[in-house]
């Protein structure tokens, strides 16, 4: 799965330099001219017309933004100090937010959030000038639709609901932040249904993924189980097929351990190297007590469709390898590497499993009080340990991403520690490793 909210903490961050300088109207003000645009809407002549839908809408939007303040997400201390004037907190404090220390500052309408940059990172509306602007605004900007007949607005109703949706995420994502998990998940649902309400708007089925997401979080199985089938009936999967394994996760929970299985060997057909997919199948078949074999029937059927395709081979090593078989997860690991030298992911996980078998030894040998086994032990971690260098050294050439790089070069780096004074090979070895490391 992809990070959950990276695109929602981007959009959180997106303000235009207009919206962010514009000053602020008061409540009364954008009070009244809700009001009066409402009043229009209920005039049986005005209402036939799409300007009346427009303003009500726009007016409502207005009406949301305003006890926001002129504060801006990513605005400094400094920046706000240019545009607030004389508008003073009433209170400041320390506060941790979603596990990270933040500053809250107290206005009449709403709280500000500092991170440690000192930039501003939540806007908390504590006073509302119109209580579910965005649901009336939604409404408005439907019925302009409805209106324009020849959709000559139709530019500027998408405008507004596409707004609509942004503001409604930003609000999940505060949530979220302050760990309202149920109320995440209604402000996500309530942003897709958004994006849904008249064609031209942008489908949010990020909106949709997360609305799964939070609700699975919050212990709302049913929303979650509803909403990641939404998704994969729309196309969206997820990364490497995530919304089949969060589906198959919500249906475990709710009984229906045969509907979630299915879901997951499915998925694996289209999905054979997803983490989740693959550790969801492990752990289906060991909680029920039944065979793995079938495991690995699913990549025999797979390897004949596709003999030359090295990921499956992988995929059967780490299945061995969770499944505490070395033997046989070392062998699947070679034969991924004959199929394809170039791929990188044989040899790590040929040098991950040596790694770990390396660390079961030492462990064994930590705790052996008879002298000889114990020398037997330290030999054999030994010889282990300088296995992995081999596939280890070969990954690290074939990578590309320098978040795999240094990935590898710590294990290398960790290997070549133990044996730097070995000679001047392992100390080389070490100083470049260490080097690549810390990149």
């Amino acid at each position: 799965m992809k990070k959950i909210f990276v695109v929602l903490a981007i959009a959180a961050s997106i303000i235009s330099a207009a919206n962010a300088n514009a000053q602020v109207k008061s409540a009364t003000a954008v009070r009244s001219a809700v009001e009066a645009a409402q009043k229009a809407s209920a005039d049986a002549k005005k209402a036939t017309k799409v300007a009346t839908w427009l303003k009500l809408g726009d007016s409502l939007i207005e009406a949301y933004n305003s006890p926001m303040g002129n504060g801006w997400i990513g605005a400094t201390e400094q920046d706000l100090a240019l545009v607030m004037g004389s508008t003073k907190p009433s209170a400041e404090e320390q506060v941790t937010v979603n596990g990270a220390p933040m500053v809250k500052k107290v206005y009449d309408t709403m709280n500000y959030y500092f991170n440690e940059a000192g930039q501003l990172s939540i806007i908390e509306v504590t006073k509302p000038v119109v209580e579910d602007a965005l649901g009336q605004a939604l409404i408005a900007y439907k019925k302009a639709a409805e209106v324009d007949v020849k959709g000559q607005k139709t530019k500027d109703i998408v405008a507004g609901i596409n707004g609509i949706v942004e503001k409604l995420n930003n609000a999940a994502y505060n949530e979220y932040s302050f760990g309202k998990l149920e109320n995440a998940s209604k402000y996500f649902e309530q942003a897709y249904k958004a994006s849904t309400a008249i064609p031209g708007t942008n489908v949010d089925l990020d909106a949709l993924y997360n609305a799964g997401f939070t609700a699975f979080a919050a212990g709302k199985l049913q929303e979650a189980r509803d909403s990641f089938k939404e998704c994969i009936a729309k196309g969206y999967e997820g990364e490497n097929g995530d919304a089949y394994s969060k589906l198959a996760d919500a249906e475990e929970k709710l009984g229906n351990s045969a509907e979630s299985r299915s879901i997951l060997e499915n998925a694996f057909t289209k999905f054979p190297e997803s983490q989740s997919i693959l550790i969801g199948l492990i752990n289906s078949y060991m909680t029920a007590g039944d065979n793995t074999d079938r495991l690995f029937e699913l990549i025999a059927n797979a390897k004949k469709n596709e003999p030359e395709n090295a990921s499956l081979y992988y995929v059967e090593g780490q299945i061995h390898e969770k499944l505490g078989d070395f033997e046989a997860a070392s062998k699947a690991y070679d034969e991924t590497i004959a199929v394809n030298p170039n791929f990188a992911h044989g040899y790590i996980g040929k040098g991950i499993l040596l790694y770990n078998k390396a660390v079961d030894i030492q462990e064994a040998a930590s705790n052996e009080m008879d002298d000889n086994k114990y020398n037997q032990l330290v030999e054999e971690f030994e010889a282990t340990l300088k296995g992995c260098v081999e596939p280890f050294e070969k990954a690290f050439e074939l990578v590309t991403e320098d978040s795999q790089k240094q990935g590898i070069a710590e294990y290398l780096k960790n290997v070549c520690f133990r044996f730097r004074t070995s000679g001047d090979d392992w100390a080389a070895k070490y100083e470049k490793y260490a080097e690549a490391s810390a990149k």
